[in-house]
């Protein structure tokens, strides 16, 4: 199935006029076709968040109903996430990228023409159905096409394109709203994915051989319950910190680990004797299983940030919707210059000279940004931010690189499915988090609705508690080596 090797994966670092630091003719147009598809369906996941008014007000809903336009996107995307690994060993590539962006133009349509609130949820999850698998499909491409020897710089943009989606999506969406209603949200991104579909079917090729594996029904059934209910209980913890929510965190969170760990007694049970829906041998791997731990510290500070900062901005600096969009563009400027770089430093001295350094400021950073107060200047805050922005890169792309490494190359598709999966969980868990340690720290009745005071409070616990968190990232990276795939399986 696979076009590189465990062997050329442990090749040491060559020249840049080594062959081996070279991609094969066509390899490098695949790898950027699927990062500029991958980069569209990010994109469009963030869009709503900022357009989420307007759309109660037009649409005639209530907060908590509009809210289900991204909670049902984030719950289908955790569903379908851990099965990208049977997806990618039974289909050809190009099957997959043509069925994932047609669903995604589908569910675009759908959501463009929507005459209600009904249509526009289910266009939403057509959406969420074809961007499940664009992610973990780049990552483990990537993995198999690039060349060990140039495998850092290349990685680090893959990798960058999830964290510069989430900085640019909400400037787009507050620019469009200013000027057309929420529906050109929708129809501005239709023809942008109708020429990557177009370009996917004259140009990609396949890269891999399918292989005879079968779907096991009752894993996907118990993925479904059991990722499903726990990022649904993480995500409705902030919720219910202000008593805004019917159903206890404790109820589907509980759920959610009974089904997890029902599903992986299952895949164990599958090794057995047949091929495992999700090969739980890369657990196995150290250096997976120590990078994939400091990644869930690192997304659940990023995705919990990203939701935290536009109430800070907006509650503290009093910045309008559209503001508080441009203020996010430059981290993604940012996150794509330090990964590249960054990738270049890789491929010659491994994670450490990265992720130490980046963990370690990122943490400090964090720690600066819970002392604002209302005399912190939006100056100061962007300064901040972006050198959180900064370090976070220096250790996203490096994490992903070494966990998946790490493993041979049979299992890259079961490693990007955990890997993707894992900050499914950890950025629902973070968002929880952040934002309920938000909502406490304001001791406000209504966090909805804070004074400039009280506004300052939530955001300095808010912070506190990320670089509460961060903490483990620094001690988790001191552990992390140069990945050697297989060395290190005991």
């Amino acid at each position: 199935m696979v076009t590189s090797t465990t062997a050329a994966a442990a090749a040491p670092v060559a020249s840049s006029a080594d062959p081996r630091t070279r991609l094969a003719p066509g390899d490098a147009l695949v790898i950027g076709l699927l990062m500029g598809s991958a980069f569209i369906v990010l994109l469009n996941e963030m869009l709503l968040g900022v357009a989420l008014p307007s759309l109660i007000a037009d649409l005639r809903i209530t907060p908590t109903t509009g809210q289900w336009l991204t909670t049902g996107y984030l719950l289908t995307l955790a569903v379908l996430v851990p099965a990208t690994g049977f997806v990618m060993r039974r289909f050809h590539l190009r099957t997959i990228f043509l069925g994932a962006m047609s669903l995604f133009v589908l569910g675009t349509a759908i959501a463009a023409a929507a005459p209600g609130f009904g249509v526009l949820l289910a266009g939403r999850l057509v959406q969420a159905v074809g961007t499940a698998v664009f992610v973990p499909l780049l990552m483990t491409t990537a993995m198999r096409l690039v060349p060990a020897a140039r495998r850092g710089r290349t990685m680090a943009l893959v990798t960058a394109v999830p964290a510069i989606a989430p900085a640019v999506g909400p400037a787009v969406s507050g620019l469009v709203l200013s000027q057309l209603p929420w529906r050109w949200l929708f129809i501005l991104v239709l023809p942008i994915a109708l020429v990557a579909l177009a370009l996917g079917a004259a140009r990609l090729r396949n890269i891999t051989t399918p292989e005879p594996v079968t779907l096991d029904v009752p894993s996907l059934v118990l993925s479904a319950v059991g990722f499903g209910a726990l990022v649904f209980g993480l995500a409705s913890i902030g919720e219910s910190v202000t008593g805004h929510v019917a159903l206890p965190p404790l109820v589907p969170i509980t759920v959610g680990l009974a089904g997890v760990a029902a599903f992986v007694l299952r895949q164990l049970a599958l090794r057995r004797r047949t091929e495992p829906f999700l090969d739980l041998r890369i657990f196995r791997t150290r250096t997976f299983t120590l990078s994939l731990v400091v990644m869930l510290v690192v997304a659940m500070n990023g995705f919990g940030t990203a939701l935290v900062l536009p109430l800070i901005l907006s509650g503290v600096l009093g910045l309008e919707t559209l503001a508080i969009g441009l203020f996010l563009v430059p981290s993604g400027a940012v996150i794509a210059l330090v990964s590249a770089l960054g990738g270049r430093v890789y491929d010659r001295v491994g994670p450490r000279p990265l992720t130490i350094p980046g963990a370690l400021v990122w943490t400090a950073s964090l720690w600066f940004l819970s002392t604002l107060d209302q005399d912190t200047g939006v100056g100061t805050l962007l300064v901040a931010y972006l050198v959180m922005s900064a370090a976070q890169a220096l250790m996203w792309a490096p994490l992903t690189t070494t966990a998946l490494s790490s493993l041979r190359a049979d299992l890259y598709p079961h490693g990007t499915a955990a890997f993707t999966t894992a900050q499914q969980l950890a950025g629902a868990a973070g968002g929880a988090v952040l934002v309920s340690a938000y909502t406490i720290a304001s001791r406000a009745a209504d966090a909805g609705a804070l004074t400039v005071g009280e506004a300052v409070s939530a955001g300095r616990g808010a912070f506190t508690a990320a670089g509460v968190i961060a903490v483990g990232a620094v001690i988790g990276t001191l552990f992390i080596g140069r990945p050697t795939p297989g060395a290190d399986t005991p």
